[in-house]
């Protein structure tokens, strides 16, 4: 099963921030429990639904513990970031949820979803 299907199943028992860091469990050096803990104040977005999607702040943390490049973690970060922005249509829950609009532009499988093919295709991991 492909990490970003991975994540969406995980997202049905935990927040987009957990279920992204569990996806990619067997690259971090943490368990699973500890995973769980460093995601739990990133559901429904940072700040519940205030700021960053979960999903991205999720995908950005394993992003540092995975770098092993001379690449600065914040340029790769950039990238994931433009990556999910052109993929889901934001960065902030919020508005991916079209709180102020109605309209939702993505779904929080599908960010889950958008949010792990980005990290992956900025460390060149895909399928």
């Amino acid at each position: 099963m492909k990490k970003s299907e991975k994540a969406v199943e995980f997202k049905k028992r935990n927040n987009c921030c957990q279920a992204v860091l569990l996806a990619f469990a067997d690259k971090l050096p943490l368990d699973e429990n500890t995973l769980l803990q460093i995601g739990s104040g990133f559901g429904s977005g940072m700040g519940g639904m205030e700021a960053t999607c979960g999903a991205l702040c999720g995908v950005c943390i394993a992003a540092g513990m995975m770098n092993d490049t001379a690449k600065p973690t914040k340029m790769l970060s950039r990238n994931i970031l433009n990556d999910f922005q052109t993929s889901c249509g934001a960065t902030l829950c919020k508005d991916l949820k079209g709180v102020s609009t109605g309209k939702m532009l993505c779904s929080c499988d599908d960010c889950v979803k958008n949010a792990v093919l980005a990290l992956e295709r900025a460390f060149g991991m895909e399928d």
